[in-house]
């Protein structure tokens, strides 16, 4: 006999878990199915930590983080665990986007303060600067596997069922809904939803139909590391570093503090495209050569010779805006561009509002074609 569920969610990574939880919490039946085991590392959402990085020229994204921010305080008032560790972002180098996010956080009435390259020196002495810096205290880092856990937490405790270790295979529309083939400990069966919300990152091209408009995704491999600082001393605040790749590196550079495992340093989307499953999980030997010189250039106060790199996936349209968006009865959640994860309770909401109402509407970046 198939199985017959309102609502199933595929991929059970940090999207899928958000809109698993946003829609039990709205008292709706929803089914959950992940191919990996829980705690798998072959996606883009283990990890201690991911940057909530709120340096957003753009109203969509800085409209989402707003609601994020509130996601995230409920997430932690529910569940008891915090998530936010806000100790502050500093961003510089390309002044002409430097000056953007600053014009669109104050308007916004955000604090958002410009410093000189010397002053953020003082400020920060394990780091060097590219001109003047954009410092936002309000932003910080996600605690990233707490996260995974709280979300799976509060959605059980509304009803939801997660299931791992199940891989859906197929997703069709039919006319009583959404067929849906799962395979599980060698067995395959058929299972009907009304709604699907497909969240499978890397995967998400391979599950849906081949008539469904997706944009073109593209999944690397990215391989950022953790550096050891000389001092226990040194303030760290999470960092961007908007490049000129014509002067040095081979990408925009991001990062973090991470307790008990150094400063988190990358290179932005620069890794090679890869299959998501034949991927080597070691960085690209001249990249990981690159990165090191970075780090001995605009960091001294970490040790440029201790990196232990992270592998993980990007997967990025063409623009690097997300997917939010319903076809018939299937939504999608997709093409995160290595920028996602600060918005996952929201993207979340957003995911579970399109699957609940088909009349509702993400903002216009995020829609399909």
């Amino acid at each position: 006999m198939t199985e017959h569920v309102p609502f199933v969610v595929v991929g059970a990574g940090a999207m899928g878990l958000a809109t698993t939880w946003q829609l039990a919490r709205r008292g709706h039946r929803v089914l959950t199915l992940e191919r990996f085991a829980r705690g798998h590392t072959r996606g883009a959402s283990h990890g201690a930590t991911r940057n909530f990085n709120n340096a957003y020229g753009e109203a969509h994204y800085l409209d989402l983080l707003g609601l994020a921010r509130r996601e995230w305080d409920e997430l932690s008032r529910t569940t008891g665990e915090p998530l936010l560790r806000i100790h502050g972002l500093v961003t510089h180098g390309d002044p002409h986007r430097i000056d953007r996010v600053h014009a669109a956080l104050t308007a916004r009435g955000e604090r958002a303060e410009l410093l000189t390259a010397t002053e953020a020196g003082r400020r920060w002495s394990g780091m060097r600067f590219d001109g003047d810096a954009l410092f936002t205290p309000d932003a910080g880092v996600v605690r990233a596997a707490a996260a995974l856990e709280a979300l799976e937490r509060g959605a059980r405790s509304h009803g939801a069922d997660i299931r791992f270790e199940h891989a859906v295979t197929a997703v069709d529309e039919v006319p009583d809904g959404v067929r849906l083939t799962v395979e599980a400990g060698g067995d395959r069966h058929d299972l009907v939803a009304d709604t699907v919300v497909v969240t499978a990152g890397a995967w998400t091209a391979g599950i849906l139909p081949d008539a469904f408009p997706l944009p073109r995704l593209t999944v690397t491999e990215e391989s950022p590391a953790h550096f050891t600082p000389r001092s226990p001393d040194l303030a760290w605040p999470s960092f961007n570093h908007f490049v000129d790749p014509q002067r040095g590196p081979i990408g925009n550079v991001y990062g973090m503090p991470t307790p008990g495992e150094g400063v988190k340093v990358g290179f932005h989307m620069v890794g090679p495209v890869v299959d998501p499953d034949a991927r080597t999980f070691r960085p690209v030997p001249e990249q990981a050569a690159q990165l090191r010189d970075y780090v001995a250039e605009w960091f001294p106060g970490l040790d440029p010779d201790t990196a232990v790199p992270v592998s993980c996936t990007y997967t990025s349209t063409d623009t690097e805006d997300f997917v939010l968006d319903r076809r018939g009865r299937i939504v999608v959640g997709a093409g995160f561009s290595g920028h996602g994860f600060k918005f996952t309770p929201a993207v979340g909401a957003v995911l579970a509002d399109l699957a609940a109402d088909a009349s509702a509407r993400s903002a216009a970046p995020f829609r399909l074609p």
